[in-house]
C-alpha cells in the first residue's frame, strides 16, 4: 500500500514506516505531540486504486516529525561578463524529517472529527475558564464600590437642603422692599411731570389771544387804508 502526497510544492511517494525529508511544514499543521496530518493526497493504492481529482476525497496520510534538519550547503555564484560583478553566497534549506504512520480513507462523518479540530476545541475552553475568575473578582470589586456611593450621595443631598431655603428666604424680602421703595420714589416724580404738563397747557390760550389781537389789529389797519 502506498500513496502520493503533496507538500511544500512537491510530490512524494510514501508508504507506511518510510522516513523522508520534506520542506519545512507550517506550524499550524503540527500537533503538540508533533503529529502531522496531510490531506493533500493525490493517489492511494491499496486493494483498489483511488485517484484524486485533484485530491482523493477523505484521503489522509498521518505522520510524525522525527527532527528538524538542514539540506547540504549550496554555493550560489553570480557573475556579469565584462562588468567586474561577482557575488558568492551559500544557502542551506531547512527541512523536516518525518516518518509515515498511517495511510487511510476516512468516512465522511469521521473526517469532521479529525485530530486537528479536536485539539483546538480542547485548548480553547481551558483558556476561557482560566480567565473567567479574574473577571468575576473585578465585578465583585465594582459592586462593592457602587454600594458605598449612596452614603456620600445622602450627605451631598442634605447639605444643599440646609443652604437653599435660607438663601431664598433671605433674598426675597430685601428685593421686595427695594422694589416697593423704587415704586414709591418714582410715583411723586411722575406726578410732578403731569402737573408741569398741565400748567404748560394752561398757558397756551394766552398765546392764542395774542395772535387773535394781532389779526384784529391788522384788519382795522386795512379798513382805515381803504377809507
Amino acid at each position: 500500500m502506498f500513496a502520493i502526497l503533496e507538500t511544500g510544492g512537491k510530490q512524494y511517494k510514501v508508504a507506511v514506516g518510510e522516513v523522508l525529508e520534506v520542506e519545512r511544514i507550517d506550524a499550524a499543521m503540527i500537533d503538540k505531540q508533533k503529529q502531522v496530518v496531510f490531506e493533500s493526497v493525490l493517489l492511494i493504492q491499496d486493494d483498489d486504486l483511488h485517484l484524486g481529482h485533484p485530491y482523493v476525497e477523505n484521503g489522509v496520510v498521518r505522520a510524525h516529525i522525527v527532527e528538524d534538519v538542514k539540506a547540504p550547503k549550496i554555493i550560489v555564484f553570480k557573475k556579469k561578463a565584462k562588468k567586474g560583478y561577482k557575488r558568492t553566497q551559500g544557502h542551506r534549506q531547512k527541512l523536516h524529517r518525518i516518518e509515515i504512520d498511517k495511510i487511510e480513507i476516512l468516512p465522511a462523518s469521521a473526517k469532521a472529527t479529525a485530530d486537528k479540530p479536536a485539539s483546538k476545541t480542547a485548548d480553547k475552553p481551558a483558556s476561557k475558564t482560566a480567565d473567567k475568575p479574574a473577571v468575576a473578582k473585578k465585578t465583585v470589586a465594582t459592586k462593592t464600590a457602587t454600594v458605598k456611593k449612596p452614603a456620600s450621595a445622602k450627605a451631598t443631598a442634605d447639605k444643599p437642603a440646609a443652604k437653599k431655603p435660607a438663601s431664598k428666604t433671605a433674598d426675597k424680602p430685601v428685593t421686595a422692599k427695594k422694589a416697593t421703595a423704587a415704586k414709591t420714589a418714582a410715583k411723586p416724580a411722575a406726578a410732578k411731570k403731569t402737573a408741569a404738563t398741565k400748567t404748560a397747557t394752561v398757558k397756551k390760550p394766552a398765546s392764542a389771544k395774542a395772535t387773535a389781537g394781532k389779526k384784529s389789529a391788522s384788519k382795522t389797519a386795512d379798513k382805515k387804508e381803504s377809507n
